[in-house]
């Protein structure tokens, strides 16, 4: 049976990038009638955030990505947590210890640091060959020291990734890992590959960047004389063709896009195709669909770069798609959040704008004209479209004064556009703009209107004519 595992670290928020590693471990179990597991590294104490753990349980809840076993779900591999492994990892550790696959290592910080500015590249294996009386004697004296991996000099290390195909390492260019740090705790790169095998994980599913470093992990699987797993490694989401997202510069994480205004299915939906396509180029899927197309010839091997814009496009067509109770739900916390909206009927608003709407947040740039409105750029009158500019809008806003008192504004305007040999987008473009400041509103000139009071239109129109003046 095919066993997939995410394992984030708990250091914030989980950022796109690791979402989307979820997502694809998520749905290479699901299509394989498998697994799906939850694990929590947190041996990096000095990185570690509290609420961080719960972070994780809710926006994989959020995003419909369950899992079968976890640290809040139990199952037969577990405790899931690496904080309370620490005796496990300590045995298998000796275990290489005694086999000489791992060596005693007391080398200080300023000595590392000093063999680095003298042109290492990696350590020396200084302490790979001290004796074991003087080992156990410094072990029983308190003097601090780490495990290391002890990686042979010679020979090449090859495994087959199912993306990238067959990838070969010299040995004699891998570093010594440390396996278990002085405050004994494991390192990632030993507590990852002891989980993955007594946690049954047989495809690991991960970021590129472990692409060249994959062979070190396979030789301490040899070592244990474990079955090595089959590996998926992915290309980095890109903020721009130079930089990955990262979370240390401030790029997005699942909850910042929420409280954006985006809907949960979207996300998921465009962090899918950051790295994959279906086979019929569809954009659009639910994760049943996603389930039922996905494939590794799918995977690019090429970086993905993130695309806002394209995000905001799916999001709307989500938008679209909601009743609109639904939309109206959804976007009440957001329109609750101006002020300027208390005693507005926020029912009959929502409705004005669902149509307008790619992201929730859109809500305040789209009704912002109800509250604010002196200082827009008069130039908005022009439009290459309607063929208008200042000079028709003051030869205009004067006669559109008085219609504002017809029962029936919109008909009236058609009216006056025959009547005077404009187009009807002429009109309702200067209307709008004398009105609102804004080249897009929810609703048209009635609606506007309506939200507005006649009065309130009547005096920003004279207001326009002013300035035009």
């Amino acid at each position: 049976m095919v066993r997939t595992r995410f394992a984030p670290s708990p250091t914030g928020y989980l950022h796109i990038g690791g979402l989307r590693t979820a997502l694809y471990a998520y749905l290479y179990a699901r299509k394989a009638g498998g697994k799906f597991i939850l694990r929590i590294e947190d041996t990096d104490l000095e990185r570690y955030v509290d609420g961080a753990v719960e972070i994780i349980y809710r926006t994989l809840k959020e995003a419909g990505l369950s899992y079968d076993e976890g640290p809040d779900v139990g199952g037969d591999y577990g405790p899931y947590v690496q904080s309370e492994r620490k005796e496990i990892y300590r045995k298998y550790a000796q275990q290489l210890l005694d086999s000489g696959d791992a060596y005693v290592c007391f080398c200080s910080k300023e000595r590392l640091e000093q063999i680095h500015k003298d042109g290492a590249t990696k350590y020396d294996k200084h302490c790979l060959h001290l004796p074991r009386e003087e080992v156990e004697r410094r072990i029983a004296a308190g003097e601090p020291y780490v495990i290391r991996q002890n990686v042979p000099l010679t020979g090449k290390t090859t495994y087959t990734d199912l993306v990238f195909g067959d990838i070969t390492v010299d040995n004699k260019d891998l570093e010594d890992n440390i396996l278990i740090k002085s405050d004994g705790l494991p390192t990632y790169n030993f507590a990852n590959v002891i989980d993955d095998h007594l946690m049954g994980i047989n495809v690991v599913i991960r970021g590129v960047e472990y692409l060249s470093s994959t062979p070190k992990y396979n030789l301490l699987y040899r070592a244990l004389g474990w079955e090595l797993p089959q590996y998926i490694h992915l290309q980095p989401i890109m903020r721009d063709a130079q930089h990955k997202l990262s979370k240390r510069h401030g790029d997005a994480s699942y909850e910042d896009f929420i409280k954006k205004g985006y809907l949960k299915e979207a996300i998921v939906n465009y962090i899918a195709l950051l790295g994959w396509s279906p086979k019929d180029n569809r954009e659009k899927l639910s994760l049943d669909e996603m389930i039922e197309l996905f494939s590794l010839d799918g995977i690019s091997k090429s970086a993905s770069i993130f695309d806002e814009a394209k995000m905001r496009w799916l999001n709307g067509q989500y938008i679209k798609e909601l009743s609109d109770e639904a939309f109206y739900e959804k976007a009440k916390p957001f329109l609750e959040k101006c002020d300027y909206l208390k005693g507005f009927d926020l029912r009959y608003l929502a409705g004005l704008l669902k149509g307008r709407t790619e992201v929730l947040s859109d809500v305040a740039d789209l009704t912002a004209f109800i509250d604010k409105f002196d200082g827009f750029d008069l130039d908005l009158f022009c439009n290459q479209k309607w063929k208008t500019d200042r000079n028709t809008a003051s030869a205009m806003l004067p006669d559109l004064l008085p219609l504002l008192d017809a029962d029936d504004l919109h008909a009236a305007l058609e009216t006056y556009a025959a009547e005077r040999g404009y187009k009807k987008g002429q009109v309702l473009w200067v209307f709008r703009i004398a009105i609102t400041g804004s080249a897009v509103t929810p609703g048209g000139a009635t609606e506007m209107k309506e939200l507005l009071g006649a009065a309130r239109c009547k005096a920003r129109i004279e207001e326009v004519l002013k300035r035009l003046k």
